[in-house]
């Protein structure tokens, strides 16, 4: 074996060319072409006549390249196979045939080798199977889109690839065993189709549980591995003996029938070049074949310049991009937050307003540009684009499409749109929750939809965009619609309402976030039990959001959930009473005026009220709520501001506005985490502490004390 080793050697040595190469400085193809001659000579030799044609086969494929992502793309591929094949070869020489079962110590001894590279590999195969499991729902509605195809295989080989040098091998080998699956369809041996995609998307979830348990293991957590799904491989292998129609059951079968066709026009040289003819015979010949063949024909020929651009493009970001512990990026945020405070201190301490200099005056304004833009930096890292969550939702979409018998063509809008990362990861319970309820409830049957004149497939639109300084989110079908009849009904039976109240369209669309509230006629495994849209508020109210309904009977719905940009910084309204200094939230705050004689209105001497622009708003006075001794107890000599939440709108009582200040949100700590009325703290540009108010909590409290 002395002369495999050799020829094993020197494809690996190739491949560390490729990866630690300037592939930009080795476009060209005959910087490549000498090393894979000396491989296909080496094979030659052992009488490795399949290695040999293989090493020919990417010489002409370089060769016909015609940009660097083209050459890096059949670089890629050809030593991929190349190694596959020389692997092949030990494993048919060496008897000794190695089980998962001795497999796993040596994957426990790696993960306590080196849990930094364990960590790394987790985090990119997760980043992987969520790039494939979006292409594959891209690939059932386009079988032929060849570029995703070719997507899809690279995640699967290099998680494969990953796996084999951290000795993981369950999953290594199912990732193989995809892996091969989706080469043959790329050769047009076989055609994707919808039970294809299922049995894809399941080995993807197989492989999630063994990351999770992965990163169990290196949090010092009991975690027992996944184990090993039989059936699943025995699906994988059912379509790796499918064929496409009117496809040979197998590549080589197809390359024997190219090279048929070539031998007509052109006697071969050397047993090697085959497989290098075989693309345009065996797309140009039969004129009856399904499309796969064509589609195949279009990547190489027609559009050349995307798919070659787009692994340039890749390397180009790869080279840009660095990986840091989100740990350390919060404690960057945090640091840039304390920089800010401590430069509005400086720049409003009163010993420095004495001083009279110009100079100094404009090294602080300097000083405080600076401390801006850092500011905004840091903040900006902590942005993320919700493209990627809208794509999460995709798979839920389908599954239950399927499992309902519906059709439901989900939408995107503004997946480029960026929000903090903690409101993203935040958002996705609620968002697969609103899904979840659009598709069970809102949403007919196809039967239903072509009796109402509608199309039978639905349209599902998630949608993000900016707005006033917020990110609205929007979940919206063109279903049903919310009944109002039916929730009213099911409120009255709650005990919700009185039979004698007419609220408003709003107020009883609000209703179904009441907690185990829900109109379903009966409990299905995916909703009906009232728990999902309640978890949805609670959700949207941590994040300090409010949600926002629209329906029309027969139309459908829409759910807009309007978020702030970040969690860390609020846009503030700072208040005084008293000694104190209070900060209402801007994107609440509807406006603020001082009242006449006329205004104020006292309902049965005890629940104040306010007319503002011909309605009662209920006036709450934060004095008698924090126990604050005011300037004035007097509503003619104070500032109301008016406030909404949940489309409700009331009025707070303060002594005085202070001004508008954008304040960095701090945690109140243990000791006060228990008082409901109040959001978190700021330090202000004097050095006093504001507290910063929770107007959704300080309407409830208003509802249940009027006298407050």
């Amino acid at each position: 074996m002395a002369q495999s080793g050799e020829l094993q050697q020197q494809i690996e040595d190739l491949a560390l060319r490729l990866v630690v190469g300037d592939l930009g400085a080795e476009s060209a193809a005959t910087a490549w072409t000498p090393a894979f001659e000396q491989i296909r000579d080496s094979a030659l030799r052992e009488q490795a006549i399949d290695i040999a044609s293989m090493a020919e086969a990417v010489i002409g494929a370089v060769r016909r390249a015609d940009s660097p992502g083209s050459v890096s793309m059949e670089l890629e591929e050809g030593i991929v196979r190349l190694q596959e094949a020389v692997e092949c070869r030990k494993a048919a020489v060496s008897a000794k045939v190695v089980s998962p079962k001795e497999a796993a110590p040596a994957a426990v001894f790696s993960l306590a080798q080196d849990p930094e590279l364990m960590s790394d590999f987790i985090v990119e195969s997760r980043e992987h199977l969520a790039n494939v499991e979006g292409l594959l729902l891209t690939l059932e509605r386009n079988p032929h889109d060849s570029e995703a195809l070719h997507a899809v295989f690279r995640g699967f080989h290099t998680i494969k690839g990953l796996a084999g040098f951290l000795e993981l091998g369950e999953v290594q080998s199912l990732a193989h065993e995809v892996e091969t699956v989706l080469d043959r369809a790329r050769n047009s041996v076989w055609t994707i189709t919808g039970g294809g995609i299922d049995v894809i998307l399941q080995s993807a979830d197989y492989l999630n549980r063994w990351l999770t348990h992965l990163e169990s293991r290196l949090q010092n957590r009991p975690s027992e591995p996944p184990p090993p799904d039989a059936p699943l491989k025995a699906r994988i292998a059912a379509l790796g003996s499918e064929s496409a129609q009117p496809e040979p059951p197998d590549g080589l079968a197809a390359m024997a029938t190219a090279v048929r066709a070539a031998e007509v026009a052109e006697p071969p040289v050397i047993p090697s070049p085959p497989p290098l003819a075989a693309a345009e015979p065996a797309t140009a010949v039969p004129p009856t074949a399904a499309t796969p063949p064509p589609a195949e024909t279009n990547v190489e020929t027609v559009e050349p310049a995307p798919v070659s651009a787009a692994p340039a493009t890749a390397r180009r970001a790869e080279t840009m991009a660095v990986k840091v512990d989100t740990a350390k990026l919060d404690y960057l945020v945090d640091m840039a937050g304390e920089m800010v405070i401590a430069e509005s201190l400086v720049r409003n301490d009163p010993e420095l307003g004495i001083v009279k200099s110009p100079q100094l005056q404009r090294k602080i304004a300097h000083l405080t540009r600076i401390t801006s833009e850092l500011q905004k930096t840091a903040m900006a890292m902590r942005l993320v684009p919700v493209g990627p969550l809208f794509q999460r939702m995709a798979r839920l979409v389908r599954d239950l499409a399927r499992q309902f018998g519906k059709q439901v063509e989900m939408e995107t809008e503004g997946d480029e749109i960026d929000l903090d990362r903690t409101i993203v990861e935040e958002l996705a319970d609620p968002l697969m929750h609103m899904v979840r309820n659009s598709l069970d409830h809102g949403i007919e049957t196809p039967a239903e939809r072509v009796t109402q004149g509608k199309n039978p497939t639905a349209r599902l639109l998630l949608k993000a965009h900016h707005h006033a300084g917020q990110v609205l989110i929007e979940i919206a079908d063109d279903g049903r619609g919310l009944n109002r009849g039916e929730i009213r009904a099911k409120a009255i039976q709650r005990g919700l309402l009185r039979p004698d109240e007419e609220p408003s369209d709003n107020q009883i669309y609000n209703l179904i976030f009441e907690p185990g509230f829900s109109t379903a006629a009966k409990v299905t495994n995916v909703s009906g039990r009232g728990v999902g849209m309640d978890v949805v508020r609670r959700h949207i109210d941590k994040l300090r959001g409010r949600i926002e309904i629209h329906s029309k009977p027969g139309q459908g719905a829409s759910f807009i959930l309007k978020l702030p940009l970040t969690l860390a910084i609020i846009d503030g309204l700072v208040v005084g009473v008293g000694e104190e200094r209070y900060i209402m939230p801007l994107n609440s705050v509807r406006e603020m005026f001082r009242p006449a004689a006329e205004t104020i209105w006292t309902v049965k001497q005890r629940a104040e009220m306010a007319l503002v622009r011909g309605s009662l708003l209920p006036v709450l006075r934060l004095h008698r709520l924090f126990q604050v001794k005011p300037r004035t107890e007097n509503p003619l000599e104070a500032v109301l501001v008016v406030a909404e939440v949940e489309g409700q709108r009331f009025c707070v009582m303060v002594d005085e506005l202070i001004g508008k200040q954008e304040v960095v949100i701090k945690s109140l700590g243990e000791t006060f985490k228990n008082l409901s009325l109040l959001a978190g703290g700021a330090i202000l540009g004097d050095g006093r502490v504001g507290l910063i108010l929770d107007l959704d909590r300080l309407f409830k409290e208003k509802h249940s004390d009027p006298s407050a």
